[in-house]
Protein backbone atom coordinates (compact mmCIF):
# COMPACT_ATOMS: atom_id res chain seq x y z
CA UNK A 1 0.00 0.00 0.00
CA UNK A 2 1.26 3.46 -0.95
CA UNK A 3 0.84 5.64 2.18
CA UNK A 4 -0.43 9.16 1.52
CA UNK A 5 -1.49 10.49 4.93
CA UNK A 6 -0.26 9.32 8.30
CA UNK A 7 -1.08 10.21 11.88
CA UNK A 8 1.49 9.10 14.46
CA UNK A 9 0.62 8.89 18.17
CA UNK A 10 -1.38 12.11 18.07
CA UNK A 11 -2.99 13.49 21.22
CA UNK A 12 -5.17 16.57 21.50
CA UNK A 13 -6.71 18.24 24.54
CA UNK A 14 -9.29 20.99 24.08
CA UNK A 15 -9.18 24.32 25.90
CA UNK A 16 -11.75 23.13 28.47
CA UNK A 17 -9.49 20.21 29.40
CA UNK A 18 -11.46 17.51 27.61
CA UNK A 19 -9.49 14.99 25.57
CA UNK A 20 -10.19 14.77 21.85
CA UNK A 21 -7.52 12.30 20.77
CA UNK A 22 -5.21 10.09 22.79
CA UNK A 23 -2.16 8.40 21.26
CA UNK A 24 -4.04 8.10 17.96
CA UNK A 25 -2.37 6.61 14.89
CA UNK A 26 -3.80 6.16 11.41
CA UNK A 27 -2.47 5.34 7.94
CA UNK A 28 -4.39 6.18 4.75
CA UNK A 29 -3.41 4.38 1.57
CA UNK A 30 -3.40 6.44 -1.59
CA UNK A 31 -6.43 6.12 -3.85
CA UNK A 32 -8.34 3.93 -1.42
CA UNK A 33 -11.81 4.25 0.10
CA UNK A 34 -11.61 4.49 3.89
CA UNK A 35 -14.46 4.41 6.42
CA UNK A 36 -14.07 5.65 10.00
CA UNK A 37 -16.47 4.11 12.51
CA UNK A 38 -17.03 4.82 16.19
CA UNK A 39 -19.64 5.77 18.75
CA UNK A 40 -20.56 9.38 19.43
CA UNK A 41 -17.68 11.05 21.25
CA UNK A 42 -15.10 8.57 19.97
CA UNK A 43 -13.14 11.37 18.28
CA UNK A 44 -14.04 10.96 14.60
CA UNK A 45 -14.63 14.65 13.88
CA UNK A 46 -11.55 15.65 15.85
CA UNK A 47 -9.44 13.22 13.82
CA UNK A 48 -10.74 14.61 10.52
CA UNK A 49 -10.02 18.17 11.61
CA UNK A 50 -6.44 17.20 12.45
CA UNK A 51 -5.93 15.66 9.03
CA UNK A 52 -7.08 18.92 7.42
CA UNK A 53 -4.98 21.07 9.74
CA UNK A 54 -7.94 22.78 11.42
CA UNK A 55 -6.69 21.40 14.72
CA UNK A 56 -3.08 21.01 15.77
CA UNK A 57 -1.93 18.13 18.00
CA UNK A 58 -0.56 18.64 21.50
CA UNK A 59 1.63 15.59 20.96
CA UNK A 60 2.54 13.35 18.03
CA UNK A 61 2.68 14.41 14.41
CA UNK A 62 1.00 14.15 11.03
CA UNK A 63 2.66 13.49 7.70
CA UNK A 64 1.65 13.97 4.08
CA UNK A 65 3.65 11.75 1.73
CA UNK A 66 6.19 11.23 4.52
CA UNK A 67 6.71 14.93 5.23
CA UNK A 68 5.57 16.48 8.55
CA UNK A 69 2.77 19.02 8.41
CA UNK A 70 3.83 22.64 8.16
CA UNK A 71 1.50 24.70 10.36
CA UNK A 72 2.67 28.05 9.02
CA UNK A 73 0.23 30.10 6.96
CA UNK A 74 1.71 29.01 3.64
CA UNK A 75 2.03 25.40 4.76
CA UNK A 76 -1.62 25.19 5.84
CA UNK A 77 -2.75 26.75 2.57
CA UNK A 78 -0.80 24.11 0.63
CA UNK A 79 -2.18 21.35 2.87
CA UNK A 80 -5.80 22.38 2.37
CA UNK A 81 -5.37 22.48 -1.39
CA UNK A 82 -4.54 18.79 -1.22
CA UNK A 83 -6.68 17.67 1.74
CA UNK A 84 -10.29 18.87 1.55
CA UNK A 85 -12.81 18.54 4.39
CA UNK A 86 -16.62 18.47 4.09
CA UNK A 87 -18.38 19.20 7.38
CA UNK A 88 -21.39 17.24 8.62
CA UNK A 89 -23.55 20.38 8.80
CA UNK A 90 -23.48 22.25 5.47
CA UNK A 91 -24.44 25.51 7.18
CA UNK A 92 -20.92 25.58 8.66
CA UNK A 93 -19.39 25.55 5.19
CA UNK A 94 -21.67 27.63 2.97
CA UNK A 95 -21.24 31.38 3.10
CA UNK A 96 -22.08 32.75 -0.38
CA UNK A 97 -25.54 33.70 -1.57
CA UNK A 98 -25.37 31.80 -4.86
CA UNK A 99 -24.30 28.24 -5.60
CA UNK A 100 -21.60 28.94 -8.19
CA UNK A 101 -20.22 31.79 -6.06
CA UNK A 102 -19.77 29.43 -3.15
CA UNK A 103 -18.10 26.73 -5.26
CA UNK A 104 -15.78 29.26 -6.90
CA UNK A 105 -14.48 30.66 -3.59
CA UNK A 106 -11.67 28.11 -3.16
CA UNK A 107 -10.31 28.20 -6.72
CA UNK A 108 -10.37 32.00 -6.71
CA UNK A 109 -8.30 32.01 -3.52
CA UNK A 110 -5.75 29.85 -5.33
CA UNK A 111 -5.18 32.76 -7.69
CA UNK A 112 -6.39 30.87 -10.73
CA UNK A 113 -7.48 32.75 -13.84
CA UNK A 114 -11.20 33.27 -14.50
CA UNK A 115 -11.43 30.67 -17.27
CA UNK A 116 -9.86 27.96 -15.09
CA UNK A 117 -12.15 28.84 -12.18
CA UNK A 118 -15.24 28.61 -14.41
CA UNK A 119 -14.10 25.25 -15.75
CA UNK A 120 -13.48 23.88 -12.26
CA UNK A 121 -16.82 25.12 -10.93
CA UNK A 122 -18.67 23.64 -13.90
CA UNK A 123 -16.92 20.26 -13.52
CA UNK A 124 -17.52 20.18 -9.75
CA UNK A 125 -21.22 20.98 -10.06
CA UNK A 126 -21.63 18.39 -12.80
CA UNK A 127 -19.90 15.82 -10.58
CA UNK A 128 -22.45 16.32 -7.79
CA UNK A 129 -25.45 16.58 -10.12
CA UNK A 130 -26.11 20.29 -9.59
CA UNK A 131 -25.07 21.77 -12.94
CA UNK A 132 -28.59 23.17 -13.42
CA UNK A 133 -28.53 24.85 -9.99
CA UNK A 134 -25.47 27.05 -10.52
CA UNK A 135 -27.38 30.36 -10.37
CA UNK A 136 -29.75 29.31 -7.62
CA UNK A 137 -29.77 30.94 -4.18
CA UNK A 138 -28.15 28.69 -1.59
CA UNK A 139 -30.90 29.27 0.98
CA UNK A 140 -33.47 27.83 -1.45
CA UNK A 141 -31.70 24.45 -1.59
CA UNK A 142 -32.69 21.33 0.31
CA UNK A 143 -30.42 19.93 3.02
CA UNK A 144 -29.11 17.25 0.65
CA UNK A 145 -28.45 19.79 -2.10
CA UNK A 146 -26.54 21.99 0.33
CA UNK A 147 -24.35 19.01 1.23
CA UNK A 148 -23.62 18.45 -2.43
CA UNK A 149 -22.68 22.11 -2.88
CA UNK A 150 -20.19 21.71 -0.01
CA UNK A 151 -18.69 18.67 -1.73
CA UNK A 152 -18.53 20.58 -5.02
CA UNK A 153 -16.69 23.42 -3.29
CA UNK A 154 -14.02 20.99 -2.12
CA UNK A 155 -13.86 19.18 -5.46
CA UNK A 156 -13.25 22.48 -7.25
CA UNK A 157 -9.94 22.64 -5.36
CA UNK A 158 -9.03 19.30 -7.02
CA UNK A 159 -7.75 17.73 -3.78
CA UNK A 160 -5.78 14.50 -3.48
CA UNK A 161 -7.69 13.60 -0.30
CA UNK A 162 -11.38 14.08 0.41
CA UNK A 163 -12.48 13.95 4.06
CA UNK A 164 -16.22 13.77 4.79
CA UNK A 165 -17.80 13.99 8.25
CA UNK A 166 -21.00 11.91 8.34
CA UNK A 167 -21.84 12.64 4.68
CA UNK A 168 -24.86 10.31 4.64
CA UNK A 169 -26.56 11.90 7.67
CA UNK A 170 -29.85 13.55 6.74
CA UNK A 171 -29.95 12.12 3.22
CA UNK A 172 -32.72 9.86 1.94
CA UNK A 173 -31.90 6.50 0.35
CA UNK A 174 -31.70 7.69 -3.29
CA UNK A 175 -29.43 10.59 -2.27
CA UNK A 176 -27.20 8.20 -0.31
CA UNK A 177 -26.91 5.94 -3.34
CA UNK A 178 -26.07 8.90 -5.58
CA UNK A 179 -23.41 10.12 -3.14
CA UNK A 180 -21.86 6.66 -2.87
CA UNK A 181 -21.70 6.47 -6.67
CA UNK A 182 -20.00 9.89 -6.77
CA UNK A 183 -17.43 8.78 -4.19
CA UNK A 184 -16.76 5.64 -6.21
CA UNK A 185 -16.12 7.74 -9.31
CA UNK A 186 -13.71 9.97 -7.39
CA UNK A 187 -11.87 6.96 -6.00
CA UNK A 188 -11.59 5.54 -9.52
CA UNK A 189 -9.86 8.81 -10.50
CA UNK A 190 -7.31 8.28 -7.73
CA UNK A 191 -8.79 10.50 -5.00
CA UNK A 192 -8.19 9.13 -1.51
CA UNK A 193 -11.43 9.22 0.50
CA UNK A 194 -11.99 9.01 4.25
CA UNK A 195 -15.52 9.34 5.56
CA UNK A 196 -16.88 8.99 9.06
CA UNK A 197 -20.11 7.08 9.53
CA UNK A 198 -22.25 5.23 12.06
CA UNK A 199 -23.48 2.81 9.39
CA UNK A 200 -21.45 -0.40 9.64
CA UNK A 201 -23.41 -1.98 6.77
CA UNK A 202 -22.56 0.86 4.39
CA UNK A 203 -18.92 0.94 5.54
CA UNK A 204 -18.51 -2.81 5.11
CA UNK A 205 -20.04 -2.83 1.64
CA UNK A 206 -18.38 0.33 0.32
CA UNK A 207 -14.95 0.79 1.87
CA UNK A 208 -11.64 -0.80 0.96
CA UNK A 209 -10.42 -0.20 4.53
CA UNK A 210 -12.23 0.28 7.83
CA UNK A 211 -10.80 2.14 10.83
CA UNK A 212 -12.48 1.74 14.23
CA UNK A 213 -12.31 4.47 16.89
CA UNK A 214 -12.89 4.29 20.62
CA UNK A 215 -11.76 6.57 23.43
CA UNK A 216 -10.03 9.06 21.15
CA UNK A 217 -7.83 6.61 19.31
CA UNK A 218 -7.99 4.26 16.34
CA UNK A 219 -8.41 0.83 17.92
CA UNK A 220 -8.29 -1.29 14.75
CA UNK A 221 -7.59 -0.79 11.05
CA UNK A 222 -7.49 -3.07 8.06
CA UNK A 223 -9.27 -4.34 4.96
CA UNK A 224 -13.04 -4.08 5.27
CA UNK A 225 -13.60 -7.83 5.04
CA UNK A 226 -11.18 -8.55 7.90
CA UNK A 227 -12.37 -5.78 10.21
CA UNK A 228 -16.01 -6.56 9.44
CA UNK A 229 -15.50 -10.13 10.62
CA UNK A 230 -13.61 -9.13 13.80
CA UNK A 231 -16.46 -9.27 16.31
CA UNK A 232 -14.28 -8.38 19.30
CA UNK A 233 -12.79 -5.29 17.62
CA UNK A 234 -16.24 -4.14 16.50
CA UNK A 235 -17.73 -4.61 19.96
CA UNK A 236 -14.86 -2.67 21.56
CA UNK A 237 -15.72 0.25 19.25
CA UNK A 238 -19.45 0.02 19.98
CA UNK A 239 -20.29 -1.55 16.63
CA UNK A 240 -22.32 -4.62 15.70
CA UNK A 241 -21.21 -7.04 12.97
CA UNK A 242 -22.37 -6.21 9.43
CA UNK A 243 -25.86 -7.55 8.77
CA UNK A 244 -24.68 -9.28 5.58
CA UNK A 245 -22.14 -11.34 7.52
CA UNK A 246 -24.58 -12.15 10.34
CA UNK A 247 -27.27 -13.25 7.86
CA UNK A 248 -24.80 -15.25 5.81
CA UNK A 249 -23.43 -17.03 8.91
CA UNK A 250 -26.98 -17.93 10.01
CA UNK A 251 -27.85 -19.37 6.59
CA UNK A 252 -24.58 -21.33 6.50
CA UNK A 253 -25.29 -22.75 9.97
CA UNK A 254 -28.76 -23.83 8.84
CA UNK A 255 -27.27 -25.51 5.78
CA UNK A 256 -29.05 -23.20 3.35
CA UNK A 257 -25.84 -21.71 1.88
CA UNK A 258 -22.30 -23.03 1.52
CA UNK A 259 -19.64 -21.18 3.53
CA UNK A 260 -18.41 -19.19 0.54
CA UNK A 261 -21.80 -18.58 -1.11
CA UNK A 262 -20.26 -20.00 -4.27
CA UNK A 263 -17.72 -17.18 -4.63
CA UNK A 264 -15.17 -18.24 -2.03
CA UNK A 265 -15.48 -14.97 -0.10
CA UNK A 266 -18.08 -13.72 2.40
CA UNK A 267 -20.75 -11.41 0.95
CA UNK A 268 -20.29 -7.63 1.26
CA UNK A 269 -24.00 -6.76 1.29
CA UNK A 270 -27.44 -8.18 2.02
CA UNK A 271 -28.15 -7.95 -1.72
CA UNK A 272 -25.19 -10.29 -2.31
CA UNK A 273 -26.71 -12.79 0.16
CA UNK A 274 -30.05 -12.58 -1.65
CA UNK A 275 -28.30 -13.13 -4.98
CA UNK A 276 -26.71 -16.29 -3.55
CA UNK A 277 -30.13 -17.51 -2.46
CA UNK A 278 -31.68 -16.84 -5.87
CA UNK A 279 -29.32 -19.20 -7.68
CA UNK A 280 -30.12 -22.14 -5.39
CA UNK A 281 -32.31 -24.90 -6.84
CA UNK A 282 -35.97 -24.32 -6.09
CA UNK A 283 -37.36 -26.65 -3.45
CA UNK A 284 -41.12 -26.40 -2.87
CA UNK A 285 -42.22 -26.39 0.75
CA UNK A 286 -43.62 -29.68 2.01
CA UNK A 287 -47.24 -29.44 3.03
CA UNK A 288 -47.97 -30.26 6.65
CA UNK A 289 -50.50 -33.09 6.95
CA UNK A 290 -53.87 -31.89 8.24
Amino acid sequence: MNTLLEMRAVSHTFADGSAGLHDCSLVLGSGRRHALLGANGAGKTTLLQHLNGLLRPNAGRLLLEGRPYDYGRSGLAQLRRRVGLVFQNPERQLFSAQVEEDVSFGPLNLGLDAATVRARVKAALEAVGLADQARRAVHHLSFGQKKRVCIAGVLAMEPDVLLLDEPMAGLDAPMQEALAALLDRLAARGVTILLSTHDIDFAYGWADDIHLMAGGRVSASGPAQRIGADVDALEAAGQRPPLALALHAHLVTRGVLPAGSGSGTPPRSVDAVLDALRVLPFKPLMKTPT
